[in-house]
């Protein structure tokens, strides 16, 4: 099935780019275009697209605005952040906002098309380079948290996972690196999930971040 997508930046050079580079695959099709966060309402509202891909720094309405707006308006079409600035802080706005992705621009089309299917899937999806960027902007932001102040603590086996997740790192190759099985890292990420209170990787590495554990 095709996955139809809304393109929204204010750089036409830009969205002729993505256009372009998204045009080379049959797993997408870029239904509309839109050039500040106003057009972004309007085109959700009107393409109702599987995802939107927008930037964060528009006119007369910003990215994160936008994704506030369209849920306002009733579209709840899954939204990835593509941008070429890597700011922690609009990282963590966008995210809280609703943001399911968080892309820098110079993202391969593979891994562009990944996020988009997984974003439609109801995943979310963080580019390893940005959720560096949250870890090194955040240094110095402890708040102090141990383990031990869960109701139930987390492991060290659960810590040294958190961490490679926090790196950007697949079940896969988290399995790889500590010599366990994919389905023993399944088994750790689900209890992770659940100490934390949260309901998928990004959330588990916002609230870590939050609480000083990473």
């Amino acid at each position: 099935m095709t996955i139809t997508v809304a393109l929204v930046d204010d750089q036409t050079l830009v969205r002729e780019g993505i256009r372009s580079l998204l045009s080379l695959s049959d797993r997408v099709e870029v239904v509309a275009e839109g050039d500040d966060g106003e057009a972004a309402v309007r085109v959700g509202l009107e393409a109702r697209p599987d995802v939107i891909l927008m930037d964060v720094r528009m006119p007369k309405m910003n990215g994160i605005e936008a994704i506030g707006a369209l849920r306002a308006a009733g579209v709840h079409s899954p939204v990835i952040i593509l941008t070429t600035f890597d700011d922690h802080q609009l990282v963590l706005e966008g995210i809280r906002a609703g943001a399911k992705g968080y892309l820098l621009k110079d993202v391969s089309l593979e891994s562009l098309i990944d996020a988009i299917e997984s974003v439609h899937a109801g995943k979310t999806m963080m580019q390893p380079a940005i959720t560096e960027t949250l870890l090194k902007g955040l240094q110095g932001h402890s708040a102090g948290f141990e383990s031990a102040d869960l109701p139930e603590p987390l492991t060290t086996r659960e810590t040294e996972v958190l961490r490679l997740m926090a790196g950007g790192y697949s079940n896969r190759e988290i399995s790889t690196a500590l010599h366990k099985s994919e389905g023993t890292i399944k088994n750790h990420v689900s209890s992770i999930l659940s100490k934390l209170g949260v309901r998928d990787r990004t959330r588990a590495v916002l609230r870590a971040i939050e609480m000083g554990a990473i």
